[in-house]
């Protein structure tokens, strides 16, 4: 089946202490953002990639496209006032019965097996949503007061976020709402189940200065093997 990959890099640089979008910050000599889009480009030959970033940041993503020799396969367009909005605007490229991964552009440290894996979850059950444990204890706010919660029941969501092309656009065909946090809960709100997927402890999301550490330390260890 067609295979697209949302590819969603709209942040900024602020909480890395940056005036340079984070998307666009250097790992090993190259920005975040190529290191996801060389992963999804080699995890299967015929899928196409829609990168979805900001106005000013067209000219770096088409620096980052030549230098992957990528023109044919990869898609820019800008995108919007919100995540939301964004993913909207790249799905707006998808034409035709497809499985999509939208995914976060910093999640750069997303592997092949992981994306292949959503994939065919997507092809039998309609979605892949990556999931992992949570580690940590656990603690629910309500107003004032707080109380524990069993962390065997708590899974912190991951990307690439994989459905079938037709649950997803027909989701993302509604209009914005603030409890729309990612895809999942879009699609939910369509009246579609979602199905979760055993994600990847290292599938980090790089947003403070120490992300960047662990990410060199990851992608150094991974070139040893």
């Amino acid at each position: 089946m067609k295979k697209y990959a949302v590819v969603v890099a709209g942040g900024s640089g602020q909480r890395m202490g940056s005036s340079i979008p984070k998307q666009f910050l250097l790992l090993q000599g190259k920005p975040l953002l190529w290191y996801t889009l060389d992963t999804f480009l080699k995890s299967f030959d015929d899928i196409e990639i829609i990168l979805v970033v900001p106005e000013t940041g067209i000219s770096e993503a088409d620096a980052l496209v030549e230098d992957l020799n990528a023109q044919a396969r990869i898609t820019i367009t800008k995108g919007g006032t919100t995540r939301f909005h964004s993913v909207q605007n790249g799905l707006a490229l998808v034409t035709e019965p497809s499985i999509v991964f939208v995914h976060d552009g910093v999640r750069c440290l997303i592997t092949k097996e992981l994306i292949q894996r959503c994939y065919h979850q997507a092809i039998e059950k309609g979605s892949a949503i990556p999931a992992i444990a949570a580690t940590d204890s656990i603690r629910i706010v309500d107003g004032n007061s707080h109380r524990v919660a069993d962390r065997n029941n708590v899974r912190i969501i991951q990307t690439p976020q994989t459905f079938q092309s037709l649950i997803l656009l027909k989701a993302f065909n509604t209009d914005y709402k603030d409890s729309f946090t990612d895809e999942a809960t879009v699609v939910e709100a369509s009246g579609e189940n979602v199905f979760l997927i055993e994600g990847e402890h290292e599938n980090i999301k790089i947003t403070r200065p120490a992300d960047l550490l662990i990410a060199e330390r990851i992608l150094a260890e991974r070139s040893t093997l």
